[in-house]
């Protein structure tokens, strides 16, 4: 499937790139997913890597990796303790408001307790389109840069689906009408968010390290087609 993947940034302790979209981080006891990014990237950079944290497999953009068990724990930490800032632009269906913070406690499932989980977001454009999807006689769409404080249980997605905009793709919480014409009217078969950007500070460099990654060719084809 990926034979290589693009390297946003590389020394003796971590190794980040750009998540393609459609492709787990390591496999799982529930998916039958025979390729992953973990071997993968093992054997592009020839030794062992450590996640350092995750992205939905509909998710593309910046994913770290440490590449021994030292920086893994360090940089583990940090994304623990919320040190981690972190950039995402989604397309999401419908308006909204120039800004907005979603403040929605999550849980893992029904039987767990929820616990806290704040989204803020900006606005950056919005379009609206002479095709009826659903009940409406137009389609609006938004163009979003969200900044998660908390990053727990599909985050960004139940959070912009509890506010009645989902991103455009999510076939767990999204609207799939909307996904349907996406899908089979434009040809875009993703999921719709980005992770663009992570900020720390990283203690091998001491000094602040952001990672930016490039939105996708599909990405870029769906903001041009909206007029986004």
């Amino acid at each position: 499937m990926h034979k290589t993947f693009e390297v946003l940034f590389e020394d003796d302790h971590l190794v980040v790139i750009n998540k393609p979209p459609g492709i787990l981080v390591h496999p799982t006891r529930i998916s039958e997913d025979t390729i992953t990014i973990l071997p993968l990237l093992r054997d592009q950079v020839g030794q062992r890597v450590y996640p350092i944290h995750r992205l939905d497999r509909g998710t593309s953009g910046v994913l770290v990796f440490g590449k021994n068990k030292e920086a893994a724990s360090i940089l583990n930490a940090l994304f623990r303790s919320q040190e981690v800032k972190k950039e995402y632009h989604a397309v999401i269906r419908g308006y909204v408001e120039e800004q907005g913070r979603i403040d929605y406690p999550l849980a893992k499932d029904p039987t767990k307790e929820p616990q806290e989980a704040i989204t803020e977001y900006v606005r950056i454009s919005q379009t609206e389109l002479d095709f009826s999807v659903g009940k409406y006689p137009k389609s609006r769409y938004s163009l979003v840069k969200i900044h998660p404080h908390t990053g727990k249980f599909h985050q960004i997605r139940r959070h912009f689906s509890h506010i009645r905009h989902p991103v455009i793709g999510d076939k767990r919480h999204g609207d799939c009408k909307h996904n349907k014409y996406f899908r089979e009217s434009l040809g875009v078969d993703r999921m719709l968010l980005h992770a663009s950007g992570l900020s720390f500070f990283y203690p091998y460099q001491k000094q602040a390290l952001l990672l930016e990654a490039p939105l996708g060719d599909v990405f870029k084809k769906s903001i041009a087609l909206l007029k986004l």
